[in-house]
This record gives structure tokens, sequence and C-alpha cells, in this order.
């Protein structure tokens, strides 16, 4: 297992440093040998430059490193011995996605080449490659992960009698949840912020600066306090009608007022290249009063009265009367929208909700709450009742009630074996020589150490 979560930690690098060239002053030269693949002092360098990975120059650092390079390269050199093929389109995507990143963050085509010293084109190239071998890398594991066999409920039971009870996991307090929600007048609401924001956009028509008004005005934090300004960025990692509406604009005009799940904005561009450009925006988001929130939660109480003297199911009223589309439709049920699990830990709940039912017991429901939903990055203003359909207290994992989740845990150990089992197999048969300059390092695995030049 350790070998294969240090070539996971190794995939989950920045490939960017693949692409620069050792500049620290010291001739390069050929560290590790893997059978036909070679490794650099500059390799490791170069990643030992890549501040986001977390490492320091340091020897220790560098030994693991290097240990994850050569891991790595025995899985690739059997995904092409296995005539494994590339995933080309992921490649691509992959790739114009690092650039994007790249060049939003360093200002464009120019600061990328500026930091790496060499044009965009011969980056892409570099990478690409990088990111081809990390594909095969990956599609290897999942080669040999794949070649487990099917487990019984009996092979489950045989690892759950094999495993200390301390390793096995403590599955935390789990919630089942309905609700029905209903939403302030946001007709109303919206009119009033457009209102809003048009006045501000004919103040910057009438001469007064946009930086100025966005640092009063603007909603978005991050930007305005820069006057509203968001930096050279690639058209792609904006919500599509802010980058339609910007791309569409000349340097110095103002937007018409757009809308985005975040809000409502204003737009000026300042500078367009390609597909990226810099603008300022202003963003005001629509506000309730007291007395949205009164409304709301007088229609929430009658209902909860009506649901308490069991006047009607909780189901039925969510259906009639709730106004979130992604519940409503099956009687209230909340489900995580990334795993379509109906059961929530505490972490996964809004704060607000977990609020609200936390000293509540099974089929209790709560008063009504302000909270928010799922919709732009930070959620629309939503007031609910909650019901707590079901709790599960946490409690060891055992087999009669937590069998999917150690069949999880099982098939992940067995696949980690086949993976360690294909490493020290590798190690063993693969001609590697490794340099001694590195004799003092304290790899993880044993087989290395039989390597060392002589």
């Amino acid at each position: 297992m350790r070998a294969a979560a240090a070539v996971m930690a190794f995939m989950a690098m920045t490939f960017v440093a693949s692409a620069q060239k050792y500049s620290g002053g010291v001739v390069d030269k050929t560290v590790a040998v893997v059978g036909n693949e070679v490794i650099t002092i500059s390799d490791i360098e170069e990643e030992v430059q890549v501040q986001m990975t977390g490492f320091t120059s340091d020897k220790t650092n560098r030994c693991e490193l290097l240990e994850q390079m050569m891991t790595a390269k025995l899985f690739l050199m059997q995904a092409r011995v296995d005539s494994l093929e590339v995933n080309a389109d992921m490649v691509e995507s992959n790739l114009s996605d690092r650039m994007d990143q790249l060049r939003s963050y360093y200002g464009g085509d120019e600061g990328v080449e500026k930091v790496f010293g060499k044009p965009v084109y011969k980056l892409r190239q570099e990478w690409r490659k990088t990111l081809e071998d990390q594909t095969l890398t990956q599609q290897m594991q999942q080669e040999i992960a794949s070649k487990i066999p099917d487990l019984t409920p009996y092979d489950v039971q045989k690892y759950v009698d094999a495993t200390d009870p301390s390793d096995l996991p403590m599955v935390p307090i789990m919630y089942q949840l309905s609700q029905i929600c209903i939403y302030p007048d946001r007709e109303a609401a919206n009119i009033a912020v457009k209102e809003r924001l048009l006045a501000i956009r004919e103040r910057i028509i009438n001469g007064e600066k946009f930086s100025t008004l966005a640092r009063i005005y603007s909603q978005d934090p991050g930007s305005a306090r820069k006057g509203g300004e968001l930096g050279m960025a690639s058209k792609s990692i904006f919500w599509p009608a802010f980058s339609d509406a910007a791309m569409s604009l000349k340097p110095g005009v103002v937007s018409q007022i757009v809308e985005t799940p975040d809000g409502f904005h204003i737009i000026e561009v300042l500078e367009k290249k390609g597909d990226m450009f810099n603008a300022r925006h202003i963003l005001l988001k629509p506000e309730y009063t007291s007395e949205d929130m009164e409304k709301g939660f007088h229609v929430l109480d009658s209902l909860r009265t009506e649901l308490q003297n069991e006047t009607v199911t909780f189901s039925l009223a969510a259906r009639f009367f709730s106004e979130d589309p992604a519940t409503r439709t099956n009687g209230g049920q909340m489900a995580d929208p990334y795993t379509g699990s109906t059961y929530f830990e505490i972490d996964q709940l809004k704060p607000q909700d977990y609020a609200a039912i936390k000293d509540l017991k099974e089929g209790e429901i709560s008063e009504p709450v302000s909270s928010l939903d799922n919709e732009g990055r930070d959620g629309n203003l939503v007031y609910k009742i909650i019901k707590v359909d079901k709790i599960i207290p946490a409690h060891p994992a055992s087999f009669s009630h937590d069998y999917t989740l150690l069949l999880q845990q099982a098939e992940q150990k067995m696949q980690m074996d086949a993976i360690d089992e294909f490493i020290d197999s590798k190690i063993g048969t693969t001609y590697i020589v490794i340099d001694p300059m590195f004799a003092d390092c304290e790899f993880e695995r044993e087989g290395w150490k039989e390597k060392f030049r002589k």
C-alpha cells in the first residue's frame, strides 16, 4: 500500500515543472535508469522548484521524489509493453485546463513564457508528453486493480475477521432528511437590484470611475478591493453568460446587466487577447427584507402545524408546496447533489440546516429557518422546514449494517495489495541502476537498495 500511495501522490503533483530546464548551475546527470527510462538531476530539481507541491529543497524530499518517479516508470514501461493507448481527448482537455489556469495566474501567454523561459507552443509539446505518460501510468494501475476477482459476502466477512477492529472504519452519525422550501419574492428583489445596478451604470457613463464604484458597491469581495478588476484570464473559467458578454464588448464599454448564478453584473473589458480577457465588474445580489422572511416563515409555520396534526403527510405537502425543484418531486427527500446519497454526515450539511435539526429526534420537524440552496457559488436565500426521517448513530462499521462500506474497503485493500505485488515483482526483474549519490536515502521499498551502481 505504501508504494501505491506514493505513486498516487506522484500522479497528483503538478506536471508544470517537467517543462522547465534545470538552471541551478549544476551539471545535469542521470541519477537513475529504470529499464529504458531515465531520471536526471534536473527532473528532480524541477519538481522541487514547484512550490505548489509542498516540497522543500532538502535531501529527504529529493529521496521521496526519486522513489516516486522510479515507481511511476515501472507502470509506464508495463503500459507500453501491454500496448495501452493514450486517451488523446482526455490529454488535450487536461492540457487546455492547465494552460488556462497558468495563463490566468501569470497574466497570459507572455507571463507563462517569462516564468518558464520557453514559448508556449514548446511548453504545450512537453506538457502533452508528460500528460500522456501520466495517463498511461494511471491506466496501468487501473488495469492491475481491475483484475482482482469480485468479492462475495464470505470474502468480506473474512476480511473483517482478519482486520484489527481499530483498523475498521468508524461510521459517523448520519442523517436522512426531507425539506419543504419557499423562496422569498425573487422577482421583486431582482427588479430592485437591477434598478440599483442601472443607477450605478448611469453614474459610470456620466463620468464616475468604474473602479471607485466597484470598491464601494460590488458584492464580489475578491475583486471589489481591486476596483472590480479580475485580471487577465481565460473565458472558460467564468460563467458562460459572463464570458460571452465580456468577449462581445469593446474595451472601455460598459455592458448592460448580465445575470449569472452569482447575481447581476455590469462589466467593463480592459483588454482582450484571443480567448482571454481582463475585465472589471460590479456584482450585486438580490436582497430581502424582514417582511419577506416573516411572510415565508408564516406559510411554513402553518404547514408545520398541519404536519404535526397529521392532517397531511410531509411527502404530500412537499409535492404541493415546496418550491425546490430538486426535492419536491420525491416528496422533499434531500440528496447529495454530487453523490446522490440520501444520507448526510454533519459536515455535508449546510450550517443553517444542521443548526435547525441537531437537537431533533427522528420524525420531528424543525422550526422555519433561513438557509441557502445549491445554486451559484454561494447559494440563494431560501426558507425551509426540515424533517428528520432517520438518524444513524456513530458506530464502528459492522458486517450487518455497513456491508457496502466494508466491501469497498476490502476491495481497495486487495487492489492496493495487487499494485504492491506488481511493484515488488517489477523491481526484482527490471534493469534498474541508481546513482550512489542517493545511497543514504531511506526508500520505503527495500528492493531499491539492491539497485545502486557498484
